[in-house]
């Protein structure tokens, strides 16, 4: 309770409490947040491949962690994670604070290698859903070919408990630059400069991943998740305020 002051919201104030002081009194109301976000982070080694922007992926899909980051500490919500591939899951608790948010980003950070185990998206989901049994909202962190077809039903057992965003990285194609070697982490690929030069088969590529990007997006949609794809940080951040105020007018079935 607090002494009414000119200015404050006439709503706020306790009509019985201040007719049994005798002054006007409000009601303060303290922000108490039970929300829990969890980020849930591929770390396999296709997430330190090259993005369309040149840059490597592990850059943009670190940046993507720390807006989320920002974000809960702004808001006074907790953050937890759970990092991992085909060789290693890490699970680190809900907590607040900068140095919580800071640590959590740093072992996100040491753990994204080119030289890393293939992704397992698989089992970060089942490693979400088994050991985060409190309702909260997971940001799913990986890149645009996935979640692949096989995840539907982890996705969809996701998603009856917590809310779920998921934020993709794009790739980039090897026929984006004649004049850029692009390397393919998951499947041995070496394409020489006369195709990657030729622009039928660049037209085709690009086809391609429209298409694998658009499978994706129906997936998502099937089971009630916002996402968004990202090809560089400059475009993330809008991306990211977008996919959040969809989110906020999303309602669980």
């Amino acid at each position: 309770m607090a002494l009414y002051q000119f200015g404050d919201d006439v709503g706020d104030i306790d009509w019985k409490a201040s007719a049994s002081s005798g002054i006007p009194v409000i009601r303060r109301f303290v922000r108490d947040s039970n929300l829990a976000m969890v980020l849930a982070v591929d770390t396999g080694r296709n997430m330190s491949a090259t993005a369309p922007d040149g840059n490597p992926k592990s850059e943009i899909a670190l940046f993507a962690a720390e807006v989320v980051c920002f974000l809960a500490r702004s808001r006074g919500d907790t953050v937890a994670m759970v990092a991992g591939d085909t060789d290693r899951i890490q699970q680190i608790p809900a907590r607040g604070g900068n140095l919580h948010m800071e640590m959590l980003l740093r072992r996100y950070e040491a753990m994204l290698d080119l030289a890393g185990p293939p992704s397992n998206l698989q089992a970060l989901l089942d490693r979400v859903l088994t050991w985060f049994p409190r309702r909260a909202l997971v940001v799913l962190i990986t890149d645009e070919a996935r979640p692949e077809p096989n995840h539907e039903l982890a996705l969809k057992r996701l998603r009856t408990r917590h809310e779920v965003m998921v934020i993709r990285v794009g790739d980039a194609l090897p026929t984006d630059d004649a004049d850029r070697v692009v390397e393919d982490v998951d499947v041995e690929l070496d394409i020489p400069e006369f195709l990657r030069s030729r622009a039928d088969l660049a037209a085709e590529a690009r086809q391609v991943a429209e298409r694998r990007r658009l499978d994706v997006e129906a997936m998502l949609r099937r089971q009630g998740v916002q996402g968004v794809v990202a090809d560089s940080e400059d475009e993330l951040v809008d991306q990211l305020i977008d996919l959040l105020r969809r989110q906020k007018r999303v309602r669980r079935p």
